[in-house]
């Protein structure tokens, strides 16, 4: 009975480490694990700064139950560094039983510069081969081509209503608009409330001081120019045509603002953005699934400081508004905005 027992034991963990495996198709998932978060790496930072964007144009609260709707436009400017990276044979860790590299860079050169998201086309190949359902599938697929723009731009729509106690609220939203092969989603809400009324001496020409808190979920899909086959066969073992960046954005700032007269309006703020943001692959193939999987473990967040800089112009029942926020990227955020 306990010779049983043991067997019964053995053959149990013996079949679990067997399920355990890692197969070549896993392995390769996580190679392109590695080449899908250098690619989409950029815009995930880029998204922090397009969802943190025109939250707000002054510290001054909206009068109670007042309303405010604002036509806005983010721009976002991408410097050259984030267009393209560097990636190395040694960045691939998976490898067959016999030790031969499951993906490596195809010619004799050991690195390459290959787009980002934001860049454009690469001559650059990957080759290798996996062992699918006991079949050797030859692998050869070119570097994925980003969107070849220095400059993303977006419009969306914003309303604010003021509540007592000088504090305003305000919402954003935006369905799904495509604007060159990119794809927007964008909603959230914020709140805020100025504190520049606890203070003895508070005219409205004087310096005002708030804080704002938002929370913002912003996806952004872009899709590859030239779908992505993966195999060298025609086979149907993966095509690559999309990557979406999902984030969720919080955001805290400090505003200080300062009305020159009854039309110009200067303010300046300083805050800190918190983002989760994930991946997605869209296609088709047996590969997209261990491909997604392995993305869905790269969960990350991330947190910034940013500062933004803007002025205000007035015109009776109506302002334009300009602000700009610089770090890894420029951001330019321009808006009308109407009073009800």
């Amino acid at each position: 009975m306990k010779f049983q027992a043991q067997t019964f034991i053995f053959i149990f963990l013996f079949s679990l480490s067997t399920y355990a495996q890692e197969s070549d198709v896993d392995r390769f998932a996580n190679e392109m694990l590695f080449i899908a978060d250098e690619f989409a790496g950029p815009a995930a930072e880029g998204a922090a700064y397009q969802a943190g964007a025109g939250w707000f144009t002054s510290a001054t609260a909206l009068k109670p139950w007042q309303v405010e709707i604002s036509f806005q436009a983010n721009a976002l400017f991408v410097p050259s560094n984030r267009q393209t990276f560097t990636i190395s044979n040694n960045d691939f860790a998976g490898v067959h039983e016999n030790g031969v590299p499951i993906l490596s860079i195809e010619g004799e050169s050991s690195n390459a510069v290959i787009p980002t998201a934001f860049g454009g086309k690469s001559d650059t190949y990957f080759v290798g081969d996996i062992n699918f359902q006991g079949n050797n599938v030859p692998i050869r697929f070119q570097a994925i081509e980003g969107i070849h723009k220095s400059v993303i731009a977006y419009p969306f729509v914003q309303a604010s209503v003021g509540l007592p106690y000088e504090t305003e609220f305000s919402a954003r939203f935006l369905p799904q608009l495509m604007v060159d092969g990119v794809a927007f989603i964008t909603y959230g809400a914020a709140i805020k409330h100025n504190f520049s009324q606890y203070f003895r001496f508070n005219n409205e020409d004087d310096f005002q001081a708030a804080a704002i808190i938002a929370y913002n979920k912003f996806d952004v899909e872009y899709e590859f120019i030239e779908p992505v086959d993966l195999a060298t066969d025609g086979s149907s073992f993966g095509n690559l045509t999309l990557v979406n960046v999902n984030s969720n954005l919080w955001m805290a700032s400090v505003i200080g603002s300062k009305k020159y007269g009854d039309s110009f309006e200067v303010f300046g703020a300083l805050g800190a953005t918190n983002s989760k943001f994930n991946y997605a692959m869209g296609g088709s193939g047996f590969a997209l699934g261990p491909i997604n999987s392995a993305l869905g473990r790269l969960e990350q967040t991330q947190a910034q400081i940013k500062a933004d800089l803007g002025f205000n112009i007035y015109m009776d029942r109506f302002k334009i508004s300009t602000m700009a926020t610089a770090g890894k990227f420029f951001h330019l955020n321009v808006g009308l905005h109407f009073k009800i």
